[in-house]
Order: structure tokens, then sequence, then C-alpha cells
């Protein structure tokens, strides 16, 4: 009767499987999914091919680039024996053999992993150069991974110097670090190092769309840029960014948008950055404290705004030097940074940039940061309207009047330069022409060597005469003669006479930036500005050439 009422043991309810984040879910499994460190693989392919196996590799770069899965790869690319377990080490390990497997899930007896940031003391590297004596117990290589291997105490290094250099056949460390700065030279000298790059935004943008494929989450290709521009060239801080965006979005919507990760990282929109700016350039100081407070009423940090601002001014100089146009930008974007390099001198540019990391370095000391942002804005607003100091000294040289304050796009073109004369023979018109000429050529050390040292005392082509009272070098004389041919295409008599000679062009450049600088001092300008500031000193000025 018992039997008959045995039913058994009641079904138990199926657990669902505990979520993994996608940092862990997408760990790279073989050297192929590993982005961004091609070389490091080219390295260790050609190794593993000819039998060049290092006993001991050190992997270094910024968190979240892969150093502790490339150890991890590693060690399964030397005990992969294959899925038939007849194979050797190599470079695409199989992934179903019982060493893959095991080293895979972390329960592989002869692969060790520790973490020297809890694992630092002298006993617990004794424990590593005793256990190393002895064979491994089913893989080819016995492999000790040590994590953040620059948080070892001295005592630790030293002791696991000798078995570093000379371990037994049998076993591979591998070493991780963020720090390599933090390591002895005595362990860097005994390592075969891998430095392990700063993934490329781009590529970084790429792997996180193949996540969210394979996820089934659509995402806007912006979003995903700013993502990859957060994550600063880390595969694992953009994963986790990724996995706050996914719940950020909710189930219902469009997907992850951009506008949802600027909320929810604190980032400045883009528009409302090129509205500040464009205000600040335009002098309406209402205007730019007014976006400025706009964006912090909407929760965006200040120190993200000034952010923001270096980004568009560095974005802009960028432009304004012919690089090519960032990918995830954009084109309202890339058509404001165009018009804005076409309208901005450099000088401006550089002046914003200094005034923006003030601002920035500022806000992020300060006890108001808003406050401090309004004022620096402020700052920046009122130096816009300043005349440029290469076109003041300019015209103050010249005699011109001097140009009324303004917007920094009033004062962003430079005053146009007077056309050059045109050269009726192939012969310098000068002996300073012929210094540029042989400047312009290729023949910068000559050029210099004659600036500094050569004293003239007859410039007549193809002849020139230079003072012997200062020591020039005979090879100085032929090599003069040889470029002034390659030039002017005759021979040229070139000699030192015991005679005086004229300055040197570079004597003659401090005497007349001198008399600049005294010209300068004595201007109305300047003068009243010393008459209201008593205590202040002209430091910086125009460059010599500008004004000579």
């Amino acid at each position: 009767m018992a039997d008959f009422l045995d039913l058994g043991e009641p079904s138990q309810p199926t657990r669902p499987e505990a979520y993994r984040v996608l940092a862990r879910k997408y760990r790279p499994r073989t050297f192929s999914e590993l982005i961004g460190q091609e070389a490091m693989v080219r390295t260790l392919e050609n190794a593993i091919k000819r039998d060049r196996i290092a006993h001991a590799f050190l992997m270094t770069g910024v968190r979240g680039v892969g150093k502790t899965s490339t150890a991890r790869l590693i060690a399964k690319a030397l005990n992969c024996i294959g899925p038939d377990g007849q194979g050797g080490p190599t470079i695409d390990p199989c992934g179903v053999c019982e060493p893959c497997r095991a080293i895979a899930e972390g329960r592989h007896i002869d692969v060790i992993e520790m973490d020297a940031a809890s694992h630092n003391g002298i006993d617990d590297v004794r424990e590593i150069t005793e256990a190393s004596r002895y064979a491994a117990v089913s893989a080819r290589y016995k492999i000790y991974i040590v994590d953040e291997v620059h948080m070892m105490s001295k005592a630790a290094f030293n002791a696991l110097l000798k078995t570093l250099e000379e371990p037994p056949a049998h076993v591979k460390f591998l070493l991780a670090t963020t720090e390599v700065n933090k390591v002895p030279v005595t362990v860097l000298s005994r390592c075969q190092r891998f430095d392990l790059r700063r993934i490329p935004a781009e590529m970084l943008a790429a792997h996180f769309a193949g996540v969210l494929e394979l996820e089934g989450v659509v995402a806007e290709p912006e979003a995903l840029a700013l993502i990859a521009r957060a994550a600063e060239g880390s595969a694992r801080d953009g994963l986790s960014i990724l996995d706050q965006a996914i719940a950020h979005a909710g189930l219902e919507g469009g997907g992850i948008t951009a506008e949802s990760v600027r909320q929810m990282l604190g980032l400045s929109d883009r528009g409302a950055v090129r509205g500040v700016l464009s205000a600040v350039l335009a002098g309406d100081a209402p205007g730019a404290l007014d976006g400025l407070r706009r964006q912090y009423d909407g929760g965006t940090d200040p120190q993200s705004v000034m952010r923001g601002l270096l980004e568009a001014v560095h974005g802009i100089t960028l432009v304004k030097v012919g690089t090519s146009p960032d990918p995830a930008q954009s084109a309202e974007e890339r058509a404001a940074r165009e018009d804005w390099a076409s309208r901005l001198s450099y000088p401006v540019l550089h002046r914003l940039w200094q005034l923006f990391l003030k601002g920035h370095d500022e806000v992020a000391r300060a006890t108001l940061p808003i406050e401090a942002a309004e004022m620096a804005l402020l700052r920046a607003i009122h130096a816009s309207s300043l005349p440029d100091p290469g076109d003041l000294a300019r015209r103050l040289q010249s005699g011109q009047p001097l140009p009324t304050p303004g917007p920094a796009a009033a004062s962003a073109a430079p005053p146009p330069a007077p056309p050059a004369p045109v050269e009726e023979s192939r012969d310098p018109r000068d002996y300073p022409a012929m210094i540029e000429r042989l400047d312009a050529a290729g023949h910068l050390a000559l050029a210099a060597r004659l600036k500094h040292g050569g004293r003239l005392v007859r410039y007549d082509p193809p002849e020139l005469l230079l003072s012997g009272s200062r020591p020039i070098a005979a090879d100085t004389l032929s090599e003069l003669s040889l470029a002034l041919k390659g030039l002017t295409g005759r021979v040229w008599k070139v000699a030192l006479v015991d005679q005086p000679g004229e300055p040197t062009l570079k004597e003659a450049e401090d005497v007349a930036a001198e008399a600049a600088r005294q010209a300068l001092l004595q201007s109305p300008l300047v003068l009243a500005a010393l008459q209201a500031f008593p205590d202040a000193e002209l430091e910086q000025w125009p460059d010599k050439r500008s004004i000579a």
C-alpha cells in the first residue's frame, strides 16, 4: 500500500538562469573576439607557431582593455589539446576540450589566478614559489595569473624575482597591471611586455552595436557614439554603461536614444553647447548665461558644460588644421565647426582654450560650481572682445589706428599680409633672404648656424665673404657653397676674411625686438594700462618676426 501511494518527489520549479552583466557575458572567448589589440595577437601567434613562448608575460594598460581576459586566453592557447586530445599550443584554442572549458569556467587546477591587491605579502609569494616546483596535474603548463601585480610589496617582488627569471619549464607567469610605473624594473626586465592600447571609439561603437543586435535591443548610432566616448577606450566600462542604458530605456519606447544617454550620464547637449559658444563669441552675456542655466536646470553638471566647450574649441581647431572629420559627428555639428574654423584665428582659439580650461579647473574645485561656470563664461566673453595681440603690435609698429573692441568673430581674421616681392633672378636679393632660402630648402642646421654665428662682410653674388673673428668650421663653408650652388645653379665663392663684419641676424633681431618693446611701452594704450595698473608688467608680447 505504501508503494502504491508513493508518488515520488514532487517536481521542482526550474530556476531562471541568473542574469549576467554584459561585461561578463561578452568577455572575449577567443583572440579573434579581443578587439583593438591586433599587434599583440600577431606577436603571440608568431611566438606560438615558432615555439618561442616566453616564460613570463606582463600585460599593462588602462582598465577594461582586456588584460585579464588576455591572460586567460593565453592560458587556454598554451594548454589546449584540441577536440581529439592530440593538439598542441595554438593561437586559436578549440574551446571544447576539457582544459579550454575548465579554464573558461575558472576551475582548472593548474591555472591559478591571484589578486595581488589582497595577496601582496611575502607569504603569498612563498606559496607560489613552493608550488611551482611541482609539475602540472593535468595541463601542459602550470600557469599563474597575477592581477594588479603593482600592489605587491617590495619584499614580495624580491621573493618572486629568482623564480620569475628561471621558472621550471612547466610554469608560465602572466602578470597584469594598470600602473606599470609601480612595477620594479627588475621584474619588467624578466617579462615579455605587452602594452594594451585604448580601444578607438569607433571600434567600441561597432562592438556595442553587435552586442545590442545579439540582445535584441535597438539604439541610435549617436547614442552608441556617446557611450563609446564616455568609455574612454575601455570595453568593460562601455559595456557597463550600455547595460545601464538598456535598463534606463525600459521596456517601451524606441530603444536607446542619444537624449536618454545624455540624461543618464549627465552629459551636456552638443546643440546647447554650440549655442553657448555662439553667445560667447558674439559677446552676448545674457544669452550665454541663459544657455548655461537651462542646461543646469535640466540636470547637466556645470563641469560637463565646460568640458563640452573645451571639446568644441578643440574640434574647431582640428578642423582648421585640416584633420579628417569625426565619423560620430552629426552633419549639423560638422557644418558649425567648419564655419567657425573659417572665421576664427588661431590666437582666438588658443585664447578660448586657455580660458575654458581655467574655468573647467575652477568649476571642479569650486564650492559653488554653477556660479564659477558663469564667471568663467563672463571672463571668456570679456576676453573675446579684446584685439588680437599680434594685430595690435603690428598696428602700433606701423602707426595704424587701433581696432575698436568687438566680438571675437570680428577680430578673427588677421590683416592681410603685404604681397611678397617677386625674385627677378635665382640669386637671393640679400644675405637675410639667402638664409631664408636655405631654411626653406631644408638646410635647417646650416641656416641656424649662419643666423647665430655668421657676420656678413660682403654679399655680392656669387661671392660671399664672412668675418673670421667668430669661429666658423671649414666644413660649414664647403656645405654652404654646395647648398648655394644647388639653389642658384652656379658656383659661389665663400670665404672668411679678417674683418669685424656686421652683427649676426640673431643679434640684429634682438636689438630690433628690444626697440619694439620700448616703443610698445611708450604707446598710449600701454601707458594708460600701466597708469591704471601700476604693478603690471609687460611679460608676453608678440613674436619678434611680426614686429621686426
